[in-house]
């Protein structure tokens, strides 16, 4: 443990002294110089302090994603000059050794200073996630996006050819605090077009009465010919805190289990129902969470019991880890898996159709949008709320609707 706080201590200065650099190379003046540590140093002290002060017993608070979000405002932007600065620095250390070799420069002139331009490209190159963060806080989290995806099956049932699917996920309702943006959210969800909508879990952080606000909002979710189901995420088992007694901790699940309901969703935990139209079915497998590295709570050949391998099956499935360890090869073929739970990691960088990146590919192989294996597709939700940063840069929150269409092509 001191070991780690040690390492974190040496980053921090790391980070600092370069940052430090890169402005002491453009200002001379000792004021402005003697400001900066000082705003800096309150800074640290401040983020630091509050993250000692975390309770365990209540988890999330606005002041730890306050802090959250200051702590990347202030340090991701001082690690882009850092870096910059640093690589400069192995240009100058090899400069100074080639001077020696070859031209045997007196000790004092064998480094070369520190270049001005330089420090301006570091500052410059910062200012981009500085101002990106901020737009992140303030209008990215609510920056709601409508992402329509078709996907074709050559052996859909003929009657739901054209079915479609409003998908939300990962609400995090405990992390709101603008009720005009989340009652838009809302109209946004009720002018698609659709059958059916579906809930990949995680209503709220920890704690049931984080949605007791918004229960009447998220009640306006209109009805759907086919329904409304729901499954549950990892933050629904209120794994992250500390809980007085397993009698509490318990009786918090069950008022979180109760919360899907009264927003007019039916919640699914490790069973299926077949939806039917016309005379052709197809099965809805709704699976509690599964996650490589959280909670372990789904069970799918529970779920699945008694369907067939020819069965067109759709799973609720919280984490996309799940389809990748276990769904995707399943002998029962399940068709299409949906799924939420990585947020794109709230930050990183999209171009439909073109490009994507984020932090969130190094930990899942499947993050964001359309994935495929021999026919059996997962689709993963890039998350309606926000959780830990209080905003978003680059990955928006999404709302998806998805179409089933028989045929061999995706569009």
């Amino acid at each position: 443990m001191i070991f780690r706080f040690l390492i974190l201590c040496a980053l921090f200065l790391f980070v600092e002294i370069y940052s430090y650099q890169a402005l002491r190379t453009l200002i001379k003046i000792r004021w402005v110089l003697v400001s900066y540590q000082v705003i800096s140093l309150l800074v640290l002290i401040f983020i630091v302090y509050s993250f000692t002060q975390f309770d365990r017993s209540i988890g999330q608070t606005k002041q730890t994603m306050f802090t959250m979000g200051m702590m990347l405002l202030v340090y991701v932007p001082k690690i882009v000059i850092a870096v910059i600065l640093l690589g400069e620095d192995v240009f100058r250390i090899g400069a100074s050794i080639l001077n020696y070799l070859m031209y045997n420069a007196p000790r004092k002139e064998m480094m070369p200073d520190r270049r001005k331009f330089i420090s301006q490209i570091a500052l410059g190159l910062a200012a981009v996630p500085f101002l990106s963060l901020i737009y992140g806080i303030f209008e990215g989290k609510y920056n709601y996006k409508v992402i329509k995806q078709t996907i074709f099956f050559p052996d859909l049932p003929d009657a739901f050819d054209g079915f479609k699917i409003t998908q939300i996920s990962d609400v995090h309702s405990g992390s709101f605090d603008n009720p005009e943006k989340i009652n838009y959210a809302i109209d946004l969800i009720n002018e698609q077009e659709a059958d059916m909508i579906l809930f990949t879990g995680d209503i709220v952080n920890t704690h049931a009465k984080e949605m007791h606000p918004w229960l009447t909002t998220f009640k306006r979710i209109k009805n759907y010919k086919y329904g409304k189901f729901s499954v549950l995420g990892n933050h629904d088992y209120g794994e992250y805190v500390t809980w007085p007694s397993e009698k509490e901790k318990d009786e918090n699940f069950q008022e979180i289990k109760k919360l899907y309901s009264q927003i007019g969703f039916n919640l699914m935990l490790n069973e299926h129902t077949y939806i039917q139209k016309g005379e052709d079915k197809i099965a809805l497998v709704g699976v509690e969470n599964w996650g490589q590295n959280f909670k372990k709570a789904g069970d799918l050949n529970k779920a699945s019991q008694n369907l067939a391998p020819d069965d067109f099956k759709i799973v609720m499935s919280h984490d996309p880890s799940h389809w990748e360890y276990e769904i995707k090869e399943h002998p029962k073929n399940f068709h299409l898996t949906l799924s939420g739970h990585t947020h794109g990691m709230q930050f990183g960088i999209e171009i439909p159709g073109y490009f994507k990146w984020s932090l969130a590919q190094y930990i899942y192989k499947q993050w964001a949008g359309l994935y495929e294996n021999a026919g059996r597709y997962v689709y993963v939700n890039r998350g309606f709320g926000f959780h830990a940063y209080p905003g978003r840069v680059g990955i928006m929150p999404e709302i998806t609707v998805i179409e089933l269409k028989k045929g061999n092509n995706v569009a």
